[in-house]
């Protein structure tokens, strides 16, 4: 899938850009129940809430098919490859919970800072990609993100260890009300199969989910391959160490992994 100069344009002038359900109804079902079964099995690579909920599954597609596919999924691969003119690998796959009533605030930060400080990559030349596999509403934890603060570069920032569960470098107030002046906040929102993509240094966070609808997005960080990271501090199921580039599957993958129809005795 290739984007549209306006995509492009976008992109580079407001850091981010949104396709309401590219995916199709049969393809989300299959990541929503990956994702479901994935949950229910305690892993080292599931992070937790403070509340005991899963907050977040790091590094699925290393072992579920669905995710795997997703990884190297055309609609996703081709725009970034497009962007950065060069091939790219999974820095980080991820899927978010924001469970119904107790998922929790991920705060404003700027994903390449941290990429930097605790991955040692070079530059921000990493794409973020959100798959929304439950609707994404105004009242659900939507992710919110400042346009064109991509534009201030990589931003100073404190290591918070205490607000949340995940420990995440994080912008102070005035910093985030100063950008929000300049851009605005703008959450994107639809149904289930969105397609959201944001660069590494536009400035986003969410608030808490208090709501009875669940909010699962599947987040993929992928990058330029000449951008592999160098000096890794966190785990590889976090910040993965193989920088083999991507190869774009076709469009239908994902419908590969339908189950079989039982056969009539």
């Amino acid at each position: 899938m290739k984007l549209t100069q306006d995509q492009v344009e976008q992109f580079h002038r407001e850091g981010y850009i949104f396709m309401p359900e590219a995916f199709t109804p049969e393809e989300v079902t299959l990541m929503r129940e990956a994702a479901l079964d994935i949950f229910r099995t305690p892993r080292p690579e599931i992070w937790m809430e403070k509340s005991g909920v899963p907050r977040t599954a790091f590094a699925c597609h290393t072992y579920n098919p669905v995710f795997r596919t997703l990884a190297a999924h055309p609609r996703l691969v081709e725009p970034v490859e497009q962007i950065f003119g060069e091939r790219c690998y999974v820095h980080q796959f991820k899927v978010n919970a924001k469970s119904a009533f107790s998922g929790d605030v991920w705060q404003w930060h700027q994903d390449f800072v941290t990429w930097h400080n605790d991955d040692g990559m070079p530059e921000p030349r990493a794409m973020n990609i959100s798959v929304f596999l439950d609707d994404v509403l105004p009242i659900n934890g939507p992710l919110m993100l400042v346009p064109r603060s991509q534009g201030s570069g990589a931003i100073e920032a404190g290591h918070d260890t205490t607000t949340t569960a995940y420990p995440l470098w994080t912008l102070d107030d005035r910093t985030v009300a100063e950008l929000v002046e300049q851009g605005g906040i703008v959450a994107p929102t639809g149904k289930a199969g969105g397609l959201l993509m944001f660069h590494g240094n536009l400035v986003h966070g969410s608030a808490g989910n208090i709501t009875p609808y669940p909010r699962k997005i599947v987040y993929l960080t992928l990058s330029a391959v000449s951008n592999a990271i160098t000096r890794p501090t966190r785990p590889e199921w976090i910040a993965h160490r193989d920088f083999t580039p991507l190869q774009a599957l076709a469009d239908d993958a994902l419908l590969a992994h339908r189950a079989a129809p039982v056969a009539a005795e």
